[in-house]
């Protein structure tokens, strides 16, 4: 249940997040403010990091594949597509598509087994589940 909760907030969390960091671009432009929310989230993780515990930084040097060090670029990323996503769709159509492509590639990861995550099996109900979210997003979108 607790892992229910978590994604709901991750997912609200997310929602303001991308609105707020597109109105900062309309003032700042589009890397000030992608700058400001990394450099704004690394001083919280410091914070957290000596509150909570003193994991070793130099453990980092450890990780395998390197490749999944690139976490952090591909949040800039992440940062710049939500704020030019949210700016041109608005934030809901945004979303919506935000969280289905996020679904979809979930499930290739899985399916294949990328990224070190275990392979799984391919099912039927998971395609439907996909394709009920497609047409939530034509019924969504529909003006009739």
């Amino acid at each position: 249940m607790i892992g229910f909760l978590i994604a709901i907030l991750s997912g609200a969390c997310m929602a303001v997040q991308g609105v707020f960091n597109t109105q900062v671009t309309k003032t700042t432009g589009m890397w000030v403010s992608n700058g400001w929310v990394q450099l704004t989230a690394f001083v919280v993780c410091v914070a957290a990091w000596l509150i909570t515990g003193r994991d070793s930084v130099a453990t980092i040097g450890k990780v395998e594949p390197k490749y999944v060090l690139l976490g952090g670029a591909i949040g800039a990323c992440i940062t710049w597509t939500v704020i030019k996503s949210i700016e041109k769709l608005g934030p809901a159509k945004a979303t919506l598509f935000i969280i289905t492509a996020q679904i979809a590639v979930s499930y290739l990861i899985e399916l294949f087994g990328l990224f070190g995550v275990e392979k799984q099996p391919f099912e039927w109900k998971k395609v439907i589940g996909l394709a009920a979210t497609l047409i939530g997003i034509v019924i969504f979108q529909w003006e009739g």
